[in-house]
């Protein structure tokens, strides 16, 4: 336990946050030094071909230890941390034995961590948490999947008496705004299918994530002196005000859960002659995904035409760009895969929690480029903020998972959905 508490806090120390507004890969260089303390650690622990490309992309090698050909699989997780909470000197607290009350995350601050508000601090009653000290995120999300997939890693080849074919691992920059698989080379990975270790409680496995877009709106407006304002001026900031007013007051994020869809805005900027508004767009469904952009184009229409009189141009521009889609289109030809993780959780006494992601993960993106690829747990909570903590014990148990599926792959038992060929046979065909 101590080896992962160590390693775990060794990469969250380190700031890593992404930048959207920067346009480079990675979009903040501070990645590249949690990047090449990786590259060492993967070289230092036995790992072959350990590769760091120009776009700060990781990749190594555990060879297989099996006579018997076995399909290459691989295990991804991303080295940022998201710019929606600072990263920058991270503090982590280490709770032993958590009884099951409110933990002082900053006394000076009165910032708490309690469980009459997260519930699910009490499933973790009596384990070793690490939480934040209550001024930044904790970095779990997915630093909590670095520590695993490496200790894993590490245990294997310590380990040679566990059978396994040959393993890929990949630590990718930028996850957290969206580029994470943008320059990721799926042919150089060599894998038939992969796997995220980037998602959040233990039990879950996850094939199913939103379809997402992200839209930007610009409202132009009209200064003029205000005390003469009357049917001449358009304030663009009231103008923003009204197109926010038109989306659908129950379709947010704190209004929907499961497979309900959202509209979110997400910034707001402004001044009289004009405003900005940014919001994603999230759906499961295709079609439903389709009706959502349609209908942020239709307000901007309905806007459009009412103050067409008094403007004389369109004053709302809406434009909107895909983000990733739906990667259960990809995985369900390939569920094997799917039920190799959940025997794996069911052969260490996991119950698989198989869900929907209500957001995306690098395997959204691969999935599409031709490497399936579904997400399995890796312990924290409360993502993106400084209430997040993750359970050691969570963590021990997707290091086990990832070695229970290198086992079962070698095996040939891929579950109730296998096929006697494997993926690459069929690509061959």
């Amino acid at each position: 336990m101590q080896h992962i508490i160590d390693r775990f806090i060794s990469y969250v120390t380190i700031d890593t946050e992404s930048d959207p507004n920067s346009n480079t890969t990675p979009s903040s260089k501070k990645q590249l030094v949690l990047a090449n303390l990786l590259v060492k650690e993967l070289k230092t622990i036995g790992l072959t071909d350990v590769s760091i490309d120009k776009n700060g992309y990781v990749m190594a090698t555990l060879e297989s230890n099996v006579a018997h050909e076995v399909p290459t699989i691989g295990f991804v997780s991303h080295y940022d941390t998201t710019p929606d909470f600072t990263g920058a000197n991270v503090k982590p607290q280490i709770i032993q034995n958590y009884d099951g009350g409110d933990i002082v995350l900053n006394a000076e601050q009165n910032i708490v961590l309690s469980p009459k508000y997260f519930k699910d601090l009490l499933q973790y009653k009596g384990q070793t948490i690490i939480t934040t000290d209550g001024t930044t995120l904790l970095g779990a999300d997915d630093k909590a999947g670095l520590t695993e997939i490496v200790t894993a890693m590490e245990f294997l080849v310590k380990n040679p008496d566990v059978k396994h074919g040959k393993i890929r691992v990949g630590f990718t920059p930028d996850e957290e705004i969206g580029r994470g698989a943008h320059h990721f080379d799926v042919e150089k990975f060599g894998c038939e299918w992969a796997y995220t270790m980037d998602g959040s409680q233990i039990g879950e496995l996850e094939y199913e994530n939103f379809n997402a877009a992200g839209a930007k709106i610009t409202l132009k407006g009209k200064s003029v002196h205000p005390g003469y304002a009357k049917g001449k001026m358009i304030n663009s900031m009231l103008l923003a005000n009204e197109f926010i007013n038109e989306l659908p007051k129950k379709e947010i994020p704190q209004e929907t859960k499961g497979y309900e869809g959202f509209f979110h805005v997400t910034q707001l900027s402004g001044s009289i002659e004009e405003s900005k508004i940014e919001l994603i767009i999230r759906d499961f469904n295709l079609k439903s995904f389709k009706k959502r952009k349609d209908f942020v184009h239709d307000i901007a229409k309905k806007l459009n035409k009412k103050y067409a009189k008094q403007f004389g141009a369109d004053i709302v521009i809406a434009e909107i760009k895909d983000q990733y889609y739906n990667m259960k289109e990809k995985v369900t030809p390939v569920m094997y895969i799917v039920d190799i993780a959940e025997k794996a959780m069911k052969n260490l006494g996991i119950k698989p929690l198989i869900k929907p992601i209500r957001g995306g993960t690098d395997g959204c993106q691969l999935s599409y480029k031709g490497l399936p690829c579904p997400n399995i747990f890796a312990g924290g909570h409360n993502f993106h903020g400084k209430y997040e903590y993750v359970p050691v014990e969570s963590m021990q148990k997707a290091i086990e998972v990832i070695v229970q599926i290198a086992q079962i792959t070698a095996s040939g038992n891929y579950g109730k959905n296998s096929k006697k060929e494997s993926i690459s046979k069929k690509k061959k065909k």
